[in-house]
């Protein structure tokens, strides 16, 4: 791979190429791609997504869009920090195309921005429910009618290929959707594969999929464009990572590992002595002893020990980016890059023990519960409705519940695959708060 190619500022429709020497100053593609982000009805969403603790009202607890702003700006630094490096390392990206080490910092930025962008409802148990709906409940009825794939992208539902589907998927009028980058899809890209083969390697990359059968044309386009190596055998699409995926994956990695154990120290799941028992371990070659002893509180405290400990992490993983920077591009680095951590042993430890009393608590718990039941729900009735009109069988029932789904999700959608995938786009772009008013609107009648 070839860091001029996999820097493309093409976009979904282009007729004719963008160069970076040609970009204004003040209005840089990928810079308005994170603004494309932004704005987006589907970030704006992740408000009212669920974390840590679903449905919480504690305010210092994290919601999908506080994670995915903290993630992003921890982005931007790793991007910014490896991009200087890589401009040092081959300066004609520089001379010769005009690329800046702060466009890393965009490209990164902006993928992390939407790396939760096609998450359900209720956490990653949204995931998991909508592919139980169709493995082992109702859903199952549409076995026989859907390809291994087709199926497999039900049962095995994912929220990075829901995400590419939002940033990519076009509907009459919106072509090309928020029309993103060609750099930075291949950035938010963690799993550039199709949800077949399952897992067919221990390749960081294959983990899990990236894009339903429905977007996978032009994902093929993105691939192209960009250069990434393919990996899979005719039959199946695979690729190995835009290297810039490593540093989104990293940057999330770094969050969740420490922001979602301090939202467990506050919520007094975790007590403040393990704290400092086990982020002390990141810090202690950076942390001021005397400035931390004048600390009052409990979350001042905390907070000042998850900075320095995000601030140790992030040297690391671009430490580890860039030394493996050469094996990167040829395809041949198969790990996360904090699995390379030097800290390694500490993160699982902080990640253990947020499993044990935050991940498993009887409130994540409950709540997630909770979520099945309603997004099972939800799949059932838009389902037999929509595919009833489809069938021109609806009931008067099924026809009154169709008009409540907002203007744009009123679509025709020609085959079964498209019109199941659909309904859990449908589903999947449902805040917590909305899936519960539509569970009670799915329940009020006897359908």
């Amino acid at each position: 791979m070839h860091w001029e190619q996999l820097l493309s500022l093409k976009k979904q429709g282009d007729k004719n190429k963008r160069l970076r020497k040609e970009e204004a100053d003040t209005r840089l593609g990928f810079e308005v791609d994170y603004d494309r982000i932004i704005f987006s009805s589907a970030f704006r969403s992740l408000q009212d997504k669920t974390q840590v603790i679903p449905l919480s009202k504690t305010d210092f607890v994290h919601t999908r869009l506080t994670h995915s702003l903290e993630v992003s700006v921890v982005g931007r630094s790793l991007g910014r920090l490896a991009g200087k490096q890589i401009i040092e390392k081959y300066p004609h990206l520089a001379e010769v195309h005009g690329f800046h080490m702060n466009d890393f910092g965009a490209i990164v930025a902006a993928a992390a921005l939407a790396h939760d962008i096609g998450n359900p409802p209720f956490g990653h148990s949204g995931e998991k429910a909508i592919g139980e709906y169709f493995k082992t409940g109702r859903g199952a009825q549409y076995k026989d009618k859907l390809t291994d794939k087709q199926w497999q992208d039900l049962i095995d539902f994912e929220g990075n290929a829901n995400g590419f589907a939002v940033l990519a998927g076009s509907r009459p009028g919106n072509e090309g959707g928020l029309r993103i980058s060609y750099a930075t899809l291949g950035a938010f890209m963690k799993y550039p594969k199709e949800s077949l083969p399952k897992k067919p390697t221990s390749n960081i990359s294959d983990k899990k999929y990236g894009f339903f059968q429905a977007d996978k044309e032009f994902f093929k386009d993105v691939a192209s464009e960009l250069g990434l190596i393919p990996n899979k055998s005719a039959n199946d699409i695979g690729f190995e990572r835009h290297p810039l995926a490593f540093l989104v994956e990293a940057a999330d990695d770094i969050c969740y590992t420490i922001i979602d154990f301090e939202d467990g120290i506050n919520l007094g799941l975790i007590s403040e002595d393990y704290a400092l028992e086990y982020l002390i371990k990141l810090v202690k070659d950076t942390i001021d002893t005397a400035k931390y002893k004048t600390l009052q509180t409990k979350e001042d405290r905390i907070s000042y020990l998850r900075a320095l400990a995000i601030g140790s992490l992030i040297q690391d993983a671009v430490r580890v980016f860039i030394e493996n920077e050469p094996q990167i591009l040829e395809g041949k680095f198969h790990f996360a890059l904090m699995d390379k951590s030097k800290y390694k042993a500490q993160m699982d430890d902080i990640i253990r023990l947020s499993v044990k009393n935050i991940y498993q608590s009887r409130e994540v718990i409950e709540k997630e519960l909770t979520g099945y039941q309603i997004i099972n729900n939800l799949l059932d009735r838009f389902t037999t409705a929509y595919n009833n009109k489809f069938d021109g069988n609806a009931s008067n029932y099924d026809t009154l519940l169709l008009k409540v789904l907002p203007e744009k999700h009123l679509l025709e959608k020609e085959t079964l695959y498209e019109r199941l995938l659909h309904i859990c786009h449908f589903v999947s772009m449902l805040t917590d708060g909305k899936a519960l008013i539509y569970n009670r609107i799915v329940t009020s009648g006897n359908g």
